[in-house]
């Protein structure tokens, strides 16, 4: 009786663990340049596959009416604040990784080929947006 308690806690304890190695929950991005917060997105799964939308843009010449001006696709015009900036990542078989997504700069309309790690317990995500074999990575940290 008492090893199936233990073994009960010992799950249950284990479970919000496991929850955060997945790129699901609240982040904030950081400015590779000027390491200010920019903004503030949240990873939802949406049937098997990860979106991400920015909810608060917290760099201080943020106009909040903006809109995705650069945007080519179903996105042109539309606000920034709520943009849907990553689509269609899929957690790769066996590993700790989503990619097979793109993600969104809304500030050139582009979008990169996406890749996203939880690291550090799922207290951290990279984000890698690439183009070919050129591109970026970003840490981006866990709100919640």
């Amino acid at each position: 009786m008492l090893k199936s308690i233990a073994a009960i806690i010992f799950v249950a304890s284990s479970v919000p663990a496991l929850a955060q190695m997945t790129p699901e929950g609240l982040w904030r991005n950081v400015d590779d340049k000027t390491g200010e917060a920019k903004a503030e997105i949240r990873i939802r799964d949406t049937g098997g596959t990860l979106s991400g939308a920015l909810e608060k843009r917290l760099s201080k010449d943020a106009k909040p009416d903006e809109v995705c001006n650069e945007c080519t696709d179903d996105r042109k015009g539309k606000p920034i604040l709520g943009l849907e900036i990553i689509r269609g990542a899929r957690k790769a078989e066996g590993k700790d990784v989503w990619e097979s997504g793109k993600i969104l700069d809304p500030e050139n309309g582009r979008n990169y080929t996406l890749r996203m790690t939880p690291i550090e317990g799922g207290k951290k995500l990279e984000v890698r947006g690439s183009i070919g074999p050129f591109g970026r990575t970003q840490t981006w940290v866990r709100i919640q």
